[in-house]
């Protein structure tokens, strides 16, 4: 390999440059490829009980941040590029003559890091860190539980946020024809008795258990998951474990003129840290000091549209239902959240899209309160 390969490397993995993802460059007896894209989010956010406070909440659709207050909020402005997002991907010939692939990709949504003030200087976060050997799969990437292509063509970050699975983390995955199965890393989510702040603990004992179905036709997909997992907590004189379940459908139905209609259903008790980013927890203390799992039914449907060749939308219907042992939980939790929103976006070009979309999104606490959120998202997204 030349010199001027060689930094061509260095600097495509640092950012710097970009690589044709249609070709690979090989490094010893591995080849690479470096791909990602540049995204510009603007959108106007109006709420009806408060403001959502600067932060993830403002830059893309968090349904258990919307607010639940008595008071209107003037509309506000955001605007950013932290969606942003670089990936590699590998694959090393063996001395055995089988061959070994990584993928690695960060993003700078969710992290901490820089203010609006100056720079806006965010810090990268990990997404994926993965290899794949034989029918091993190890690292972290999608829970084996999520199927991602029942994820809509949205603007926003996940787009059917408030019925559909969305976790990554660490896992070992083994892949037999159409049949997964996964240990992947626990952690556990507790709304303390009569409410209040929740508590994150890291006390379980046992990995998350996944086994899932997948099947591909003609008409489209189909996948079943089941999730078993122990949630535990253990803090001086709390000492309790219990456990939950998850049940997934997944479809994507493939229609005329290159339409198609995506589906997803996830019910369960103690599956909150999986569905809706974590509007639910996955258990309540009770007066004993006692974990019971909570009851959730997440579902959504988004049906996606082609006008011509370079015009587009999506229609996406999303709902979290929660069932509260309100003794328990107090009534200062989500009862139910759901979401519409439809969108308009033009293929400008085989590598760059504008688009609108508008959200309408309601979250209901068990006490009877909720709040509306409003939103009108522009992005100009390109690929390289």
């Amino acid at each position: 390999m030349s010199k001027r390969s060689a930094l061509r490397i260095a600097l495509a993995s640092a950012g710097l440059v970009a690589l044709p993802a249609a070709h690979a460059v090989t490094v010893g007896n591995t080849d690479f490829t470096v791909g990602g894209y540049i995204k510009l989010d603007a959108m106007v956010t109006q709420t009806s009980g408060g403001q959502i406070p600067t932060g993830i909440g403002r830059e893309f659709y968090v349904p258990g941040l919307t607010p639940t207050g008595t008071s209107d909020e003037s509309a506000n402005f955001d605007m950013h590029a932290r969606q942003t997002r670089l990936f590699t991907k590998s694959t090393t010939t063996l001395d055995n003559g089988k061959a070994v692939k990584g993928y690695f990709e960060i993003d700078f949504m969710a992290t901490a890091g820089g203010d609006e003030r100056i720079t806006n200087g965010y810090s990268p976060e990990l997404r994926h860190a993965v290899f794949s050997y034989e029918n091993w799969t190890m690292g972290q990437t999608w829970s084996t539980y999520m199927d991602t292509t029942v994820l809509p063509d949205s603007l926003d970050f996940i787009g059917n946020t408030d019925g559909t699975v969305f976790v990554r983390q660490a896992q070992i995955r083994y892949t037999s024809g159409a049949f997964q199965f996964a240990l992947e890393n626990p952690q556990t989510t507790v709304t303390p008795f009569a409410g209040g702040a929740r508590i994150v603990t890291d006390d379980n004992a046992m990995p998350d258990l996944v086994a899932r179905f997948n099947h591909a036709a003609a008409w489209g997909s189909f996948s079943a998951a089941l999730l078993a997992r122990e949630i535990s907590y253990e803090n001086g004189a709390i000492n309790d474990s219990t456990y939950g379940y998850g049940l997934g459908l997944n479809a994507k139905v493939n229609l005329p003129g290159g339409d198609d209609l995506r589906l997803t259903l996830n019910h369960g008790e103690g599956l909150g840290r999986y569905v809706a980013l974590n509007a639910s927890n996955d258990a309540v203390l009770t007066a004993g000091n006692d974990l019971e799992a909570i009851g959730v039914t997440a579902y959504a449907a988004a049906y996606r549209h082609n006008w011509n060749p370079k015009w587009r939308s999506s229609l996406v219907w999303s709902q979290l239902l929660v069932d509260n042992e309100v003794a328990l939980t107090g009534l200062a939790v989500p009862e139910a959240i759901h979401s519409v929103s439809a969108n308009l976006i033009k293929q400008v070009a085989d590598k760059l899209l504008v688009g609108i979309e508008l959200r309408h999104a309601n979250q209901a606490l068990e006490s009877g309160a909720d709040g509306d959120l409003n939103r009108l998202q522009f992005s100009a997204r390109y690929d390289f």
